[in-house]
């Protein structure tokens, strides 16, 4: 499971020019997951998001997590952070899972978040999305569960 996570001033999602999903202060968490990934992976990445300290203190260091600025989440389910441009200009997305698998561990992913205190918002799984978002920083930081302990 990948996570690319920005750190923003705010966040909106639409789809259909309709507006679904907006944050203030907080990530914009694009999520892939990978064939296989399992409940595990939701908890690993899930635990290192809600405690990532990438928010500046008063001495402007990064050293904040999202729960200290009172931050929320908004949450993405996106396949292509699996796309495999090793060969050709076409990328592959063999490694990513199956859509019915893929939204039962990104539906996982905002509950285990929620239960840990998290306010996360979700664009909609399958859909054409327009998101935009002002990058704070810019931080963005990219997260594989098969990395982390």
């Amino acid at each position: 499971m990948r996570a690319v996570i920005q750190r923003v001033k705010y966040a909106t999602l639409k789809v259909d020019g309709k507006l679904i999903s907006e944050i203030k202060i907080g990530f914009l968490v694009l999520l892939g997951v990978k064939s296989g990934d399992t409940e595990e992976d939701v908890l690993k990445l899930g635990k290192k998001i809600s405690n990532l300290r990438v928010f500046e203190d008063e001495n402007e260091k990064m050293n904040l997590s999202i729960a200290d600025v009172g931050g929320e989440i908004l949450l993405v389910s996106q396949f292509t952070l699996y796309g495999d441009c090793r060969h050709g200009n076409r990328p592959s997305f063999i490694e990513a899972e199956k859509p019915e698998r893929a939204n039962e561990l990104y539906l996982k992913m905002r509950d285990y978040l929620v239960s840990d205190g998290k306010v996360v918002k979700l664009g909609v799984f399958g859909a054409d999305m327009q998101i935009e978002l002002l990058n704070d920083g810019p931080v963005t930081i990219l997260i594989d569960s098969k990395d982390l302990k």
